[in-house]
């Protein structure tokens, strides 16, 4: 017959079996799990603190005089560039301010995905005059092309907003 004793321990038992399992210990004993898991656990908090931190350096914040917040990210791929844009609110119009930016640039887009719902979120791959061999150069023009296509936005936005008040 099993005991009230050895029932209570076999949960107790799976769950360290799968804290081990999880954590990569190679421990047996309890507290060398917990141990194990604890350090596991302090390694995982400071890669997601890394990643956030090469996240903010990868992405510039662009604020205009209502501070709207904007993450924007333009990097030279195998493709040609790739820009990522994205905001919390929803930001009626911008696209065609975006897709002005591209007509300028003579950025001719191969793949997009766009998202205008409850926020704003921008996915593409293009490139400038079909020169798929982007330099560091090209992406800063790039870059400051959409920051200023969001700026022009924003004015915009702010002039409809007063005449309607």
């Amino acid at each position: 017959m099993v005991s009230k004793v050895q029932m209570k321990r076999a949960p107790v038992s799976k769950k360290l079996l799968t804290l081990r399992s999880i954590s990569k210990s190679h421990a047996h004993s309890k507290t060398s799990i917990i141990l194990d898991a604890s350090k596991y656990i302090q390694n995982l908090k400071r890669k997601v603190e890394e990643m956030n931190q090469q996240m903010i350096a990868s992405t510039e914040t662009s604020t205009s005089q209502n501070s709207f917040p904007v993450q924007l990210k333009v990097e030279a791929g195998e493709r040609g560039f790739q820009i990522k844009m994205f905001t919390e609110k929803r930001c009626s119009g911008l696209l065609v301010f975006i897709l002005e930016a591209f007509g300028e640039l003579g950025l001719d887009v191969h793949q997009a995905r766009v998202s205008c719902s409850n926020n704003f979120l921008l996915e593409a791959v293009g490139t400038i005059n079909d020169n798929p061999s982007a330099d560091q150069k090209d992406v800063d023009v790039v870059k400051e092309a959409m920051l200023q296509a969001i700026q022009n936005w924003s004015e915009v936005t702010q002039q409809q907003e007063q005449c309607k008040d």
